[in-house]
């Protein structure tokens, strides 16, 4: 009864338009009022409890560290150098966003922003260059996904922080993935750039190239601290997180120098903004999932799924389903938080290992940031082309198939995102 309670209200208070964190924190509040013992007292100190996980402390700094980056000029020194790289290439310049864009998602951890700060340089350039705006936004609405796959994430964080995975696994788990990912979007643009008739650039000489390298190097370098120093054991995720948000304020402001101090105050608003916004509703989700736990859902499912003889392929096959039915009509970070405590135990049961559940739920998120009514890529590359979203989205659809196919991959064939973690850590 209790159950069924609170997924009532949890879908009546979406129905009627909540936002997210009002829906899971007020279905949980009237379940816990109703049905449990707890007093209602002890709720402000079940959501502070619930909400003081070290591991989420990594993700106000990530926030930050890709707003100062985004400010600070990186992402338009990581074109210039991806363009110097493969802009000669057929399609050069399209397969140069795609590159621009996972450099960029490995500094930033957020899809929006790689949205932002590559789309907002590369596709004026693109349509400059004879490619139809179109085309150039589809390419870009669908690579900015890579800024969830590619380490760091913050929605890999997250996942780590509500099932109590190791963050470093996770984080290595998306490298061979995102860089798969990006290689299958490149192959794509190249055979469709074949039938626009687009020629290529010329060749940047050598030291054209190695000047480019240079000038992005230290935007590059914080995906060597931050990969190196985790798994090198200099520090923890969360402490890596602290030490790129004071080395992008650093080299924003010291080595670039294209931020000004007066810039600061609005940088740290905007990001506080964001942090504000997201742990909100990570707090509510928290004491969803405490409600969850408590009253024994996700054991009662995973009991009646196992006791039904549904095989490991059939219930990835489901996962898959549901979440890219949830991606439709809510945010990355909300679908982890309700979803991951109920299938995580599932998939332990079933023997499926949980840093490959968290990669398929993941590559599963990037598919709902470019998938409408609430696709939040669609918006952020309609505000930066002034196209309209059924525009957009219909520019972005043919990229999406490169998308599915990629989660066919990932979802039946674990080692993608295994190996390195495995390699790595046993």
């Amino acid at each position: 009864m209790n159950t069924l309670f609170l997924f009532s209200c949890l879908f009546f208070f979406m129905a009627i338009g909540m936002p997210v964190a009002i829906c899971l924190g007020l279905s949980s509040l009237l379940t816990i009022a109703f049905f449990a013992q707890d007093s209602l007292a002890s709720l402000s100190i079940k959501l502070y409890e619930t909400s003081e996980h070290y591991t989420l402390l990594a993700i106000p700094f990530f926030i930050l560290a890709g707003a100062l980056m985004s400010t600070g000029g990186v992402a338009r020194r990581m074109v210039d150098f991806a363009i110097a790289a493969v802009g000669h290439l057929r399609g050069g310049l399209a397969i140069a966003s795609i590159l621009a864009c996972m450099l960029f998602a490995a500094v930033s951890g957020s899809s929006p922003a790689t949205v932002v700060a590559v789309g907002s340089i590369v596709i004026a350039g693109m349509v400059r260059s004879g490619y139809p705006q179109p085309f150039a936004a589809g390419v870009i609405c669908n690579s900015g996904t890579l800024g969830i796959l590619i380490p760091p994430s913050i929605v890999m964080v997250v996942y780590a922080a509500v099932t109590e995975v190791s963050v470093g696994r996770m984080f290595m788990a998306g490298v061979i993935p995102g860089l798969l990912l990006g290689l299958m979007l490149m192959v794509a643009v190249h055979w469709r750039v074949r039938k626009l008739n687009i020629e290529p650039t010329s060749r940047a000489p050598i030291g054209e190239v190695l000047r480019k390298f240079r000038e992005s190097m230290w935007g590059l370098a914080l995906l060597v601290i931050i990969m190196g120093g985790i798994y090198g054991g200099v520090f923890t995720p969360t402490e890596a997180a602290a030490v790129s948000a004071v080395y992008a304020l650093f080299v924003a402001m010291f080595i670039y120098r294209d931020l000004k101090f007066k810039e600061l105050p609005k940088v740290f608003v905007d990001a506080s903004r964001t942090t504000v916004m997201l742990m909100f509703i990570v707090a509510n989700a928290m004491l969803f999932a405490h409600v969850l736990t408590t009253e024994r859902i996700p054991q009662t499912i995973a009991e009646h799924i196992v006791a039904f003889g549904m095989a490991p392929w059939m219930f990835l096959l489901v996962v898959n389903i549901i979440l890219l039915v949830a991606g439709n009509f809510m945010e990355p970070t909300g679908i982890i938080l309700i979803l991951a405590p109920i299938f995580f135990p599932i998939a332990t049961q079933l023997g499926i290992d949980p840093i490959h559940l968290g990669i398929i739920m993941v590559v599963n998120m990037e598919i709902g940031m470019v998938t409408p009514p609430v696709g939040l890529n669609l918006f952020v590359t309609s505000g930066i082309t002034h196209m309209s979203i059924m525009e957009v989205t219909h520019a972005a659809l043919p990229w999406l198939l490169v998308l599915l196919a990629f989660l066919g991959l990932v979802t039946y064939i674990p080692e993608i995102s295994l190996f390195l973690p495995d390699l790595l850590f046993n």
